[in-house]
């Protein structure tokens, strides 16, 4: 596995002037939304004029920036998509609405993950990180959030929202979770029916419901490439992090606005996603637990196939595979 080493990361000059954030990084949202827009339109010609070859790349791509939208969804949660923060809620709600979540309920079982990153009071990634999860529930909701995750996440934010014991508890936030549900319900059938007595079924699933799909598995892939085998009890440690090389892999983290650069986040929860490029340093190695950042998507993803056999998050399993080694022993 090819790893970027401490000679290969130059070290950022934080006070810099000349090392701040490029306007355009600043302002990867809407650019996105624009970008999304412009290959919207041209799919609907290639749909329009029976040209399904052309359509299938514009899907594609589509699909990628609604997954660029998605990570936008966990910008706004922060309070870090908009400086105003009345847009910022309007943003956050409306792409919740699209993508079956409430943003309430998002941003409040959110918390859980960074407050108690990786542990059982991590509320994002359970079953896996309950060692009393059987390994075939664990193996199953895995299957079922990788390959339909715009359907299957939202149910493991619901579960936070309705199960006993609930993490929130405040009566506020749980009564604007229940209206921003209920406006998801009105919206989506209000949209289903304008769709069918217009009669543009076909526009509808090949500009909405594909490119969705397709972004809500990618929104899984990458975040299970995030956690997913990770036992560290570390940021650095209980994250993948990828560092791009290249003009290309610059231009994939800029439509993922940096998302890459995972563990810095997690270090800085409140840092904009324009500024998390300069801290890229801080995911070096700092304790034997700790591993170096994968220089592709392409070496994070092969090292998180071999943990899927056996999903597991958080340094809870520690424990339990020491224990299964002394008994073996």
């Amino acid at each position: 596995m090819q790893t970027i080493t401490l000679a290969e990361m130059p070290e950022p000059a934080y006070d810099d002037d000349a090392d701040q954030p490029h306007w355009i990084s600043r302002l990867a949202f809407p650019i996105l939304s624009l970008v999304l827009l412009a290959v919207e339109a041209l799919l609907w010609l290639a749909l329009r004029g029976g040209h399904y070859w052309l359509a299938v790349p514009f899907v594609l791509v589509a699909g990628h920036i609604m997954h660029g939208q998605l990570i936008g969804f966990h910008e706004a949660s922060h309070g870090l998509l908009r400086k105003r923060r009345w847009i910022n809620e309007l943003d956050g709600v409306l792409l919740g609405l699209f993508s079956f979540t409430s943003f309430s309920l998002y941003r409040a079982a959110h918390q859980t993950h960074h407050m108690h990153l990786s542990t059982e009071r991590d509320e994002e990634f359970w079953p896996f990180v309950q060692p009393k999860a059987p390994r075939w529930l664990r193996v199953l909701a895995a299957c079922l959030e990788l390959t339909l995750g715009l359907f299957f996440t939202p149910c493991i934010f619901l579960r936070t929202f309705l199960r006993a014991g609930s993490p929130i508890r405040s009566r506020k936030v749980r009564r604007r979770i229940w209206l921003e549900l209920a406006l998801m319900v009105v919206m989506w059938c209000a949209l289903a029916t304008a769709v069918a007595w217009l009669g543009i079924w076909k526009y509808f699933l090949w500009m909405l419901v594909v490119p969705e799909i397709i972004a809500g598995n990618l929104q899984s892939w990458r975040r299970y490439i995030e956690h997913v085998g990770m036992t560290g009890s570390t940021p650095n440690s209980a994250t993948r992090s990828i560092i791009p090389r290249g003009p290309l892999g610059h231009l994939f983290a800029f439509t993922l606005l940096h998302e890459p650069y995972h563990g810095v986040h997690h270090q800085r929860a409140g840092l904009p996603h324009a500024e998390i490029p300069r801290f890229a340093a801080s995911l070096l190695p700092q304790s034997p637990e700790e591993r170096p950042p994968f220089p592709s998507y392409r070496a994070a993803l092969l090292d998180l196939l071999r943990c899927l056999p056996d999903p597991r998050v958080g340094p809870q399993w520690n424990s339990i595979a020491s224990s299964s080694s002394s008994s073996k022993g």
